[in-house]
């Protein structure tokens, strides 16, 4: 088919079909965070526990994804898509029907399975289906499902805990996820470029004993002790693991994840630059949460509406972004973005008990539209240095990293949150007549959520001077555009 078909005839609608497919994955993350305390109730677990349905998800997303290259490049992407729509929507029926804390995690697991799948699918589809003068609107637009989904989630959430229960945002997913399975059968169209001969197993079992040996021993290294032999061990043994994953895609034919996407410098800079802001990012959809509940006792559906403005300023400003990122080149919006995010982050570190909520919604605003400003620059500027080819490895590559950056913070913040929480209580009881009463235990959980925040705003910052490494993109050429008209 011509390319001015396929602009006419199939761009909207793959559009919308990956739209709805990323948008309810990426609300999976979001709406748990305002259930933890309520599942902690009905469930009667712990919060160390209970992140497990946040972490277990994310270290499985973060698990698959570098199989999406070799499952792409074999079955092609589209397919790779709808199974794993298929596979989400059947877990989220389970999650609805979990029994107890281990039962939910177990199928959050599966479920974070098959959403690793979707978003390196879904992105990997717009670099191969979509003309190259078309890509950077795709890309905004893909962009603006997983934007979406927070701004809405907290709210949505808050609304089907406070109405019905914590099940029902599972049940929320079944029927979206069989309208999203049967557009993207009708409207996404089938494109394979190569097909591997063989499935490099070994290369499997070595990413995924490194990303879970990594994963637990940080999340379990505050209960074992950080200098315990089972933390240094496991963290040991997860190092080797992904040293020995690294050698082995460096060496067979057919590589499960070819790691020399990391030959370009663009897109290498912008996948570290990607990985900080991750880091800090799951701090503030982590904390406010358990901040507002716990301690200001906010209901559910309430959180989410103070959290709804933010995300909400965050997702609308995704189309400007867009249009600023072709006037402006990506290292001014990535700077910009940072430096947003760090304020914005270090002035959640100043909370108390008494807290009002325009002080939350006015930096939680500045926080998300700083992110806005980071995120599509990062991503598109990345694969603005890789051939068609690569490019469902450079982003399974690149959501693999993200995500297990995600589960490490998770798995951080909570650790530091129950290690700051626990300092801060003996010495505030220590200090003062009472003992550990509700009021201190009320200041000793905001004085380390402030904590967090502040360790959040240094690793943030972190990300400015490798921002300004950055370049404006060069516009396609001619010849490149002409090119990818033809390859289309």
């Amino acid at each position: 088919m011509k390319t001015t078909s396929l602009q006419q005839t199939r761009f909207w609608p793959l559009m919308f079909a990956i739209f709805i497919g990323s948008f309810v994955c990426t609300l999976s993350i979001s709406t748990i965070n305002i259930a933890i305390p309520d599942l902690m109730r009905e469930l009667n677990a712990d919060i160390s526990i209970l992140q497990w349905t946040i972490t277990g998800f994310m270290l499985a997303t973060g698990t698959v994804a570098p199989i999406t290259g070799f499952l792409g490049d074999k079955f092609s992407y589209k397919r790779v898509y709808v199974f794993s729509l298929i596979g989400f929507t059947i877990s989220s029926l389970f999650c609805a029907l979990a029994w107890d804390a281990s039962s939910l995690i177990a199928f959050r697991v599966i479920q974070g399975a098959c959403a690793g799948l979707v978003m390196p699918a879904t992105m990997t589809i717009i670099f191969q289906v979509v003309p190259a003068e078309r890509r950077a609107m795709a890309l905004s637009f893909w962009s603006l499902s997983a934007m979406l989904a927070p701004a809405l989630g907290p709210t949505l959430a808050g609304w089907l805990i406070q109405t019905f229960s914590w099940h029902w945002l599972f049940v929320f997913n079944i029927p979206v996820g069989i309208i999203a399975s049967l557009l993207a059968i009708r409207l996404i169209p089938y494109y394979r470029l190569t097909v591997p001969a063989t499935f490099d197993g070994i290369g499997f079992v070595t990413v995924i004993a490194a990303s879970i040996s990594i994963l637990v021993s940080f999340s379990q290294g505050h209960a074992w002790g950080w200098d315990s032999l089972r933390t240094l061990g496991l963290l040991g043994f997860g190092i080797i693991c992904l040293a020995l994953f690294i050698w082995r895609e460096l060496v067979v034919k057919e590589p499960l994840l070819n790691v020399r996407v990391f030959k370009s410098p663009r897109y290498t800079l912008t996948l570290i630059i990607n990985s900080i802001i991750t880091v800090s990012l799951y701090s503030g959809a982590f904390l406010t949460p358990l901040f507002l509940q716990n301690i200001q006792n906010v209901t559910p559906l309430d959180t989410g509406l103070i959290l709804l403005p933010s995300s909400l300023a965050m997702a609308l400003s995704m189309p400007f972004v867009g249009k600023l990122y072709g006037t402006v080149g990506p290292r001014l919006l990535i700077i910009c973005g940072i430096v947003l995010m760090g304020v914005g982050t270090l002035a959640m570190s100043w909370l108390n008990v008494g807290i009002g909520a325009m002080y939350i919604i006015m930096w939680m605003t500045v926080r998300n539209l700083g992110i806005a400003l980071t995120t599509m620059p990062a991503n598109n500027a990345g694969m603005e240095g890789i051939s068609r080819e690569l490019s469902g490895h450079a982003t399974a590559m690149s959501n693999w990293v993200r995500n297990a950056f995600g589960s490490f913070s998770i798995a951080l913040f909570t650790s530091l949150l129950a290690s700051r929480t626990a300092s801060h209580t003996a010495e505030l009881a220590a200090g003062g007549q009472g003992g550990v009463t509700p009021a201190v235990q009320a200041v000793a959980f905001t004085i380390s959520v402030n904590d967090v925040y502040f360790y959040a705003t240094l690793i943030v910052l972190v990300g400015l001077p490798l921002a300004l490494l950055l370049r404006k993109a060069s516009p396609l050429t001619k010849t490149e555009v002409h090119a990818e008209k033809e390859s289309t």
